[in-house]
């Protein structure tokens, strides 16, 4: 059963944000061409409610660090809910991939953008991304925050 997205903070109901890797990223690594948009969008949306990153996200923003401790640093858990991939997450994610493959994909296993959607589906979160097309058409019920 998907959760209703909104956390209690300070008395007042705010919308939780699970934040896409591509935007991390542009970040991280400075992305001349994406990094003003994603840090203004970020920087919104963490005024708005709290921000959420799961393990897979965190994976994908793993690479290129050398330790645990630094991504830490990079990502704070006080600023970055960590939360797990539920069980339905993970059943909603094999379903858009089902869709993905009889439509003409061919990759052969789950993408990652399929786990994040499904998540933020299933947990009720807006998604920070610059994938809108993916999102948009295999998770049309999550709440998009693109470009």
């Amino acid at each position: 059963m998907a959760s209703s997205g909104l956390r209690v903070v300070g008395g007042r109901r705010r919308p939780t944000t699970l934040v896409d890797s591509c935007v991390l990223l542009d970040l991280v690594v400075g992305d001349p061409v994406w990094r003003p948009w994603s840090a203004t969008a970020l920087a919104e949306a963490a005024d708005e409610g709290p921000l959420v990153v799961n393990p897979i996200i965190y994976a994908e923003v793993s690479v290129g660090f050398e330790s645990v401790e630094v991504l830490d640093a990079v990502l704070p858990p006080a600023d970055y809910a960590r939360e797990e991939l539920p069980y339905s997450a993970g059943f909603l994610a094999g379903k858009a991939f089902l869709r993905y493959r009889k439509s003409g994909g061919v990759k052969a296993s789950p993408l990652p953008d399929f786990y994040i959607g499904a998540h933020a589906a299933v947990a009720g979160h807006r998604l920070l991304t610059r994938d809108k097309a993916r999102y948009a058409t295999y998770f049309p019920t999550v709440e998009l925050i693109v470009p």
